[in-house]
């Protein structure tokens, strides 16, 4: 099956994080239609956030079967649970805690202990949700079927927890590792690998600001995933590229699409 390659531009991120809201939507919808019950991956960050305030906003809401809906995390801060910085606990503010979820059907990726855990133990929560995914995908194990992963991206290229030439990066067999020393803080992370990324239908990337924009047109024109990890997140059936005016900037003439 042919991989398609979408870029929509939208004026700016908050018309970006709304208009990914209604697509996501839409989406969803439209997979229950189907009689499937989607499989859905969150991303933390600015806009990964501000894209679930959309839907909680968003008077279509409630046309979703929430209970119905299968929610799993890109990559996560390994912080204690309460931690503000934690991708999930940003996630149940901004959008989960007001939804009519099945529990059973939430997967969020372990929490650090309170003293903030040892590399040992940031290693075996890895391992933990590479188990939860695989039990998930059923027989055969491996990684489920995603419908949709949604991913950000630094202005370096990184995506999810996965940083240029990092040993994540290289990382061909695990479908969930560790990361240490990250360029950003929190230095611990939990991440899906791009392997396990690109089990995905669909990849959302969801980018803003002009210091993204030579990663985006560098991952675009095909630079080494080793370089621009975020050129490697690709879905089996789509790519889209969902980014604003400045994220765009560097792109060329001919990659450009009118703005929406």
């Amino acid at each position: 099956m042919s991989v398609t390659v979408q870029i929509a531009v939208h004026p700016d991120p908050d018309t970006l994080a709304a208009a990914t809201a209604a697509r996501l939507v839409t989406t969803l919808v439209d997979l229950q239609a189907r009689g499937t019950v989607p499989r859905v991956v969150l991303t933390g960050g600015g806009v990964g956030i501000a894209l679930l305030r959309d839907v909680a906003a968003s008077p279509a809401r409630d046309a979703v079967d929430w209970g119905a809906v299968d929610v799993f995390w890109g990559d996560e801060r390994f912080v204690p649970a309460d931690d503000d910085e934690r991708n999930e606990k940003q996630a149940r503010e901004a959008l989960l805690d007001a939804l009519p979820l099945d529990p059973a059907r939430v997967h969020p990726m372990p929490a650090a202990p309170a003293d903030g855990g040892t590399a040992d133990e940031a290693r075996a929560a890895a391992a933990d949700y590479a188990a939860v995914l695989a039990e998930q995908a059923g027989p055969g194990g491996g990684i489920p079927a995603f419908d949709v992963t949604l991913v950000g991206m630094g202005g370096e290229g990184h995506t999810l927890s996965v940083f240029p030439d990092s040993p994540a990066v290289h990382e061909q067999d695990a479908t969930v590792v560790a990361v240490f020393d990250c360029p950003k803080p929190p230095p611990t992370r939990i991440s899906l690998t791009l392997a396990a990324a690109r089990r995905s239908r669909e990849v959302w990337v969801v980018a803003a600001g002009a210091a993204k924009a030579p990663a985006v047109a560098g991952a675009l024109a095909g630079a080494p995933e080793t370089e621009l990890p975020v050129g490697g997140a690709r879905g089996t059936e789509v790519t889209r590229w969902l980014l604003d005016t400045e994220a765009a900037g560097a792109l060329p003439q001919d990659l450009r699409p009118r703005i929406s």
